[in-house]
């Protein structure tokens, strides 16, 4: 069946159309300001900022990422009725507007990342599907002032034993505190969940989040021993973990987080990374293409259906502003949905939104990602990056993407991603090996 647009497919399913309120339409201008909101999913309420401001089609929306916003695509209100869309996620608000408050729906539609595994089939709830969630907002109101003198101190980077079906054997816990309040994120080797916001009531820190994708509510109780009892209420979850200062980790003999140097590596570091896909305008692009030879090429494995991979593509759009002059390349190796794939509503939202300057290839679907990248090895992140040189081989990778709200790791991910580029930029041109690109039938995915 063909896709249709993202409001048409809403709008058939039952899910965008949302009652109009027999009240009369407010005025826009009582929109305008910071709300309060929740969404629900499985009985978990997952609060989070919205700000409105405009009015008809000129409205907007705002969600948050800690510091970071994400505004919409489109929206609007009439008859009632607001509707916000942020189509780079796929994600829309739709509610009436009544008494002052919010009620409605948010809809997601998008490929949970769960349990993928090499060669393996998907699994139900790694396909594409729509997520609605009751919604609810109102006008913000400051919590209760909290003593700061009354509030314990977890400021800094804990690390939590843990398992994963990715290789990990422990993943880190970052807080980052001023008195009361605080801002979180857990950091696995795909990247992080987010920066999760919040404060300390009821003998424990409650900080949640919402930004278009990954909802998240986070529980983190300080325990007499000096560790922390972490809850996460919301994928990945995984019950109750507890996380520990890094060096009495090491003194308990715990393991270390990933390597997100090494995670990733390629079979033969000799060989040419090869690659030959249908870009969004269906133009075959190849390694082979001219505008990458004797230049340092990142290539990146994506989807847009991922969040930590909308993280890094607003940093990357940083660095080809930085370095395409010098002689840096860009490609997105991008995997996508089979029910995206003929359209590209997100893929082109996504481009338009980050102001994406490089080509974004179609390489296949998630599941398909390591017949069509059959050259890297551990390839099980969203995202990866491969640094290849001028040579055309890839002289190093990149794991995930810890973004701003990773802190220090922010920092040490992009002094490697400048000085790794710095490195190869000052290699000196080497003929590269001629590599006959597969045939099409083979790689193209549209």
């Amino acid at each position: 069946m063909k896709l249709q647009s993202f409001w048409t497919r809403i709008s058939l399913a039952g899910l965008a159309a949302v009652a109009i309120s027999s009240a009369a339409t407010p005025a826009s201008g009582n929109l305008d300001g910071r709300w309060d909101a929740t969404l629900t999913q499985k009985g978990v309420v997952i609060p989070f900022r919205l700000d409105i401001s405009g009015e008809g089609d000129h409205l907007v929306g705002t969600l948050y990422n800690g510091q970071d916003k994400e505004t919409t695509t489109t929206a609007k209100i009439e008859n009632g009725a607001i509707r916000l869309n942020f189509e780079h996620y796929l994600t829309s608000i739709a509610a009436d507007v009544k008494d002052g408050e919010l009620d409605g729906q948010v809809i997601v539609t998008r490929r949970s990342p769960i349990n993928i595994t090499p060669g393996a089939a998907p699994s139900e709830e790694s396909k594409a599907s729509d997520t609605v969630s009751p919604f609810h907002a109102k006008r913000y109101s400051a919590p209760p002032a909290v003593a700061s003198a009354n509030v314990p101190s977890i400021d800094g980077v804990w690390e939590i034993p843990h398992e994963s079906n990715k290789g990990e054997k422990a993943w880190r816990l970052i807080v980052k505190q001023k008195g009361p309040e605080i801002t979180t994120t857990l950091l696995r080797v795909d990247g992080d969940t987010g920066a999760l916001t919040g404060h300390w009531q009821d003998g424990k820190f409650v900080a949640s989040h919402f930004d278009g994708s990954r909802p998240g509510v986070i529980t983190i109780v300080p325990q007499t021993d000096g560790s922390l009892q972490v809850d996460l209420q919301t994928p990945p979850r995984n019950g109750l973990l507890t996380a520990y200062r890094p060096e009495v980790a090491r003194s308990k003999g715990l393991p270390e987080p990933a390597n997100y140097l090494t995670h990733t590596s390629v079979r033969d570091p000799n060989e040419v990374f090869t690659y030959s896909f249908r870009d969004v305008d269906g133009k075959i692009v190849s390694n082979d293409d001219p505008r990458f030879k004797g230049k340092v090429v990142l290539a990146i494995v994506t989807g847009t259906w991922c969040p930590n991979c909308h993280d890094e593509a607003q940093y990357l759009v940083q660095l080809y502003e930085k370095y395409h002059s010098k002689g840096v390349e860009i490609v997105a190796l991008d995997f996508e949905e089979a029910d995206q794939q003929e359209s590209l509503t997100r893929v082109h939202a996504f481009i338009k939104q980050y102001k994406v300057p490089y080509p974004y290839l179609i390489a296949g679907t998630p599941d398909e990602m390591w017949d069509k990248v059959p050259q890297a090895v551990n390839l099980n992140t969203w995202p990866a990056t491969f640094f290849i040189g001028k040579d055309g081989r890839v002289k190093a990778t990149y794991s995930g993407f810890a973004a701003r709200a990773s802190g220090i790791f922010n920092k040490e991910l992009n002094d490697n991603f400048t000085s790794t580029i710095d490195r190869l930029l000052k290699e000196k041109p080497a003929v590269q090996n001629t590599s006959v690109p597969r045939p099409v039938a083979d790689v193209a995915s549209r």
